[in-house]
């Protein structure tokens, strides 16, 4: 039987159960939070995933991730307290409950896979914000000097603009101060995922002769070679787990969730809403993307509608996918942010340039907080994302690398392990057998994916130039 703590809030306390700051987040913050971490660059190649696996296959590995998402990240959401899920303490990251529920070893490997995780998330989304951008721009030179003109443009200018624009909004001291962000983000994403679904669909309405799709994709022979398939077929369901690439930051949006009715049936909730959302979307994308261009679906659908007429919707949309990839890429980069923050405050707390918050006011937008550590620390880090960035620009393999090394143990190994321990399951229960079993699947999945997205960078950097990426 649940038990309903009683929130500090209601005795007019400005702290929480534990002693910190009151926390207000609720079940549409939450929702918003997850959406705007799911719905990202990953949508845009699931037509592309969908040409490489074919219309039975493609749909029915969608489906069963989004259904093993869901079940470990609600696994995940009762971890959040230890070491029950209702009365015990909080722990405020991913790693935190990692550490409380398993310890040792698992805790080190964890903190590897999640920081990795989050920290390519971080390059990708600034790879997939500068293609959108120079998409933009490609599109209003089409209309300007006509569908044969070339309008090549280099992507890293909009790599820097967009990580000018991060280094900005990483002020924001926590996941806290991004409510806004994150639902201005989860608009966006189902904005232009709404547009390119109607493109799509104008595209198979009008076609005179409609694109080859087949059950199993792209076939052998014709469209690719025998080895090409089978390497772009394992890259694809690498980029189907990208897709749901947000257990890393699972446990810090629950973090902010207030503290009644308790936060593991909060986030639950919410988790069902936003996959369920996520997921429909995900096989309208995917599916009439896949009608629409065939078995030469493009990486990123919506720049393959041609950057014709109507070019304006086209340019809406991609200015869409920026605005949301600048919020995704906030929540994505709060617990990089916060483990550094934590790290220098217990080493060096009485510091003033680690402690002292400074309030700058800015004409029209009000007041910003602004502190040392974290204007140089979070400045550097988006620094680096972004010279990394210039440095791989491959879109369908990163993805399809960061899902791959990402999925098992994240969003698969640890929630079930911390279940396991946190239930007392005896190791040949039913279930704790079960769990083990999906996560050998999960993890032969996972390397064979992630061997082919390798495959896929080798081969695309035979005849790449650092710095020289053009879209």
């Amino acid at each position: 039987m649940d038990i309903e703590r009683k929130p500090h809030e209601e005795n007019g306390s400005e702290t929480d159960d534990d002693g910190r700051i009151r926390r207000t987040g609720n079940l549409c913050s939450a929702t918003a939070h997850i959406i705007t971490a799911v719905i990202g660059s990953g949508v845009l190649s699931l037509a592309w995933a969908i040409a490489q696996l074919g219309w039975i296959a493609g749909p029915v590995i969608l489906v069963l991730f989004s259904i093993i998402t869901w079940y470990t990240s609600c696994l995940l959401a009762d971890c959040y307290r230890f070491p029950g899920p209702i009365e015990g303490t909080r722990n405020y990251s991913y790693i935190g409950t990692v550490r409380a529920h398993l310890g040792g070893f698992k805790y080190k490997l964890c903190g590897v896979s999640q920081y990795a995780n989050l920290i390519g998330s971080s390059i990708g989304y600034t790879i997939t914000s500068a293609i959108s951008m120079a998409a933009i721009k490609r599109s209003n030179c089409f209309h300007k000097h006509g569908h044969q003109a070339g309008c090549h443009t280099k992507n890293n200018q909009f790599m820097i603009i967009f990580g000018i624009i991060e280094i900005i909004l990483s002020q924001l001291p926590d996941f806290h101060e991004l409510t806004a962000l994150s639902v201005l983000a989860a608009i966006m994403s189902l904005a232009y995922t709404f547009i390119g679904l109607g493109l799509a669909i104008a595209k198979i309405a009008g076609d005179q002769v409609h694109p080859k799709t087949s059950i199993t994709g792209t076939i052998v022979g014709v469209d690719v070679t025998s080895a090409q398939k089978i390497w772009n077929a394992l890259q694809a369901v690498g980029n189907i787990a990208f897709a749901y690439n947000f257990s890393p930051v699972l446990v810090e949006i629950q973090d902010t969730l207030r503290s009644s009715p308790p936060e593991s049936k909060v986030m639950k909730k919410a988790t069902l809403l936003s996959i369920a959302v996520t997921s429909l979307f995900y096989l309208m994308c995917g599916t009439l993307g896949y009608a629409a261009f065939g078995n030469n679906a493009p990486g990123n659908f919506l720049t393959g509608f041609g950057f014709y007429e109507p070019f304006w919707l086209v340019d809406i949309a991609n200015l869409c996918i920026v605005l949301h990839l600048v919020g995704a890429y906030q929540v994505f980069c709060q617990p990089t942010f916060k483990l550094v923050e934590d790290w220098c405050t217990r080493r060096w707390g009485g510091s003033k340039f680690i402690a002292k918050e400074y309030k700058l006011y800015i004409p029209l937008c009000g007041t910003y907080p602004v502190n040392g550590l974290r204007l140089i620390w979070r400045t550097a880090y988006v620094i680096f994302t972004s010279i990394v960035a210039m440095l791989f620009p491959v879109f369908n393999s990163v993805l399809g690398l960061i899902g791959a090394i990402s999925f098992f143990p994240l969003a698969v190994y640890f929630p079930s392990e911390m279940h396991i321990r946190q239930n007392k399951l005896h190791k040949h229960s039913s279930t704790a057998i079960a769990l083990r079993v999906l996560g050998v699947i999960c993890l032969i999945v996972s390397v064979f994916a992630a061997t082919a997205s390798v495959e896929g960078i080798v081969k695309e950097f035979r005849s790449y130039e650092p710095f020289q990426s053009v879209s």
